[in-house]
C-alpha cells in the first residue's frame, strides 16, 4: 500500500500519474450538483480518451446543465485508455490526437443511439459533430502554459487530479483566476504554506468523501510496483492503493456544517497543555472536550470533520510556517514541533469552539 511517503517519491521521480478512479469520483461529485448548472467545467490534468473525469462530466453533461465541458493533456499519456479505445481511431490532419497535447471541447450530448442513456458510443459520435471539437495544442499542455492559462480563464470550474508534485502552484494558479475547484491531494497538504491560509480563512475545505483509509489508482504501464497493496489486472493495467489521499474544494455542501458530537469532560489530567504552545492537547478528533472554550490542539485529520460554524481554525504549528500559530507558540522553547512532557507530537491544527 503506498504511503505518503510513496507519494513524495513519485513527486520527486516525476512519477506523478495516478488516475482516478470513476467510482470515487462518482461519490464525491453528487454532492455538488448545484454548483454545475450552466457553467463551463474544465479538466486540465485529463487526457479526455482516459480520464474518468472526462468520462464522468461526458456521461453527466445533461443531468448536470453543463454549458461546456474541455479537457486537456500534457503530452499524450501513458495510459492506453482502453475506456476510449473507440475514439483513438478519430483523427485529425493525418496524425492520432493520442500522440499530442490536445483539447476536446463538448457543447451538446445526445442519445444518439436512442437508449434513453448516454455512454460512450455518443461522444465518440460528438467528436464527429461540428458543434463538438477536438484541437490539437501548440504547446506541450502544461497547465501553467500561457496557451493552457487562456483555456482556464474561459472555465467555471476546475475538476481534476494534479500532479502530485505541483499541488502548490495548481492551487495558486485557480486561486489567482478565482476559480471553483474540486481536486485531489495529500492530506500533508493542509500545512503548505501556500495551502493552510486558505483553509484558516474558510477559502479552502476538505470534500465530502475519503475521510481516512486508502484509495486505489490507476499508473502507467512503466511505473514500478513496489508497495504492498498493488495489482495487475487481467488487462495489464497497474493499480496502486495510496493512502492519505483527499479531496480539496471551495464549493460548499450541507453535510460540511453538520455539528460534530462532543460529550466529553475536560480535565487537566485528559487534556495536558503543551510545553512550548499555550494550548491543550487533543490527541484525536472524537475527544475534543464539549465544556472548553480555550484553544485546543488537534490532529490535522479533524479537517475531515471541520464545521465552520461550530469550529474557528486558529493557527497550525510553527514547524509549518514561521507565523502560523498566530502567537500560541513559545519561541524561548526553540522546538516547533508541540511538546508534550518533552514528548514531540505530530503536526497540529489550533482551533476553539465558536
Amino acid at each position: 500500500m503506498a504511503s505518503n511517503r510513496d507519494l513524495n517519491k513519485a513527486g520527486k521521480a516525476k512519477k506523478d500519474e495516478f488516475y482516478t478512479m470513476l467510482a470515487d469520483i462518482e461519490v464525491e461529485l453528487k454532492h455538488y450538483r448545484k454548483h454545475f448548472k450552466g457553467k463551463t467545467v474544465l479538466c486540465n490534468c485529463d487526457d479526455p480518451f482516459e480520464s474518468n473525469f472526462f468520462k464522468y462530466f461526458a456521461m453527466n453533461f445533461n443531468f448536470l446543465g453543463l454549458k461546456k465541458l474541455i479537457a486537456t493533456c500534457y503530452q499524450g499519456s501513458p495510459v492506453l485508455g482502453e475506456e476510449f479505445e473507440q475514439l483513438s481511431m478519430f483523427e485529425l490532419d493525418g496524425e492520432t490526437p493520442k500522440r499530442h497535447p490536445y483539447k476536446i471541447e463538448i457543447t451538446e450530448v445526445i442519445d444518439a443511439n436512442g437508449d434513453g442513456a448516454v455512454d460512450l458510443t455518443d461522444v465518440a459520435y460528438l467528436l464527429r459533430n461540428k458543434k463538438n471539437v477536438l484541437t490539437l495544442l501548440a504547446g506541450d499542455g502544461d497547465f501553467r502554459s500561457a496557451e493552457c492559462v487562456e483555456i482556464l480563464k474561459e472555465a467555471d470550474i476546475v475538476v481534476t487530479n494534479p500532479p502530485f508534485s505541483l499541488f502548490r502552484e495548481f492551487v495558486a494558479q485557480l486561486v489567482e483566476y478565482q476559480k471553483q475547484y474540486l481536486i485531489i491531494g495529500n492530506v500533508n497538504a493542509v500545512t503548505y504554506k501556500e495551502i493552510f491560509p486558505l483553509i484558516k480563512e474558510n477559502k479552502m475545505w476538505m470534500g465530502y468523501s475519503i475521510h481516512s483509509g486508502d484509495r486505489e489508482f490507476r499508473v502507467p504501464d512503466d511505473y514500478p510496483l513496489e508497495a504492498a497493496g498493488c495489482r495487475v489486472d487481467s488487462e495489464g493495467r497497474k493499480y496502486i492503493r495510496v493512502k492519505g489521499v483527499r479531496w480539496y474544494t471551495n464549493m460548499d455542501y450541507i453535510e460540511r456544517h453538520t455539528d460534530l458530537d462532543l460529550w466529553r469532560s475536560y480535565s487537566n489530567e485528559s487534556y495536558p497543555t503543551y510545553d512550548n504552545y499555550r494550548a491543550i492537547e487533543v490527541g484525536a478528533t472524537a475527544d475534543i472536550p464539549e465544556d472548553y472554550d480555550g484553544i485546543m490542539g488537534v490532529p490535522i485529520t479533524f479537517l475531515d470533520k471541520y464545521n465552520p460554524d461550530q469550529f474557528e481554525i486558529i493557527g497550525c504549528t510553527e514547524s509549518e510556517g514561521k507565523g502560523f500559530s498566530c502567537g500560541l507558540w513559545i519561541e524561548e522553547s526553540k522546538v516547533a514541533q508541540p511538546l508534550i512532557s518533552g514528548e514531540r507530537k505530530y503536526k497540529r491544527i489550533f482551533i476553539r469552539r465558536r
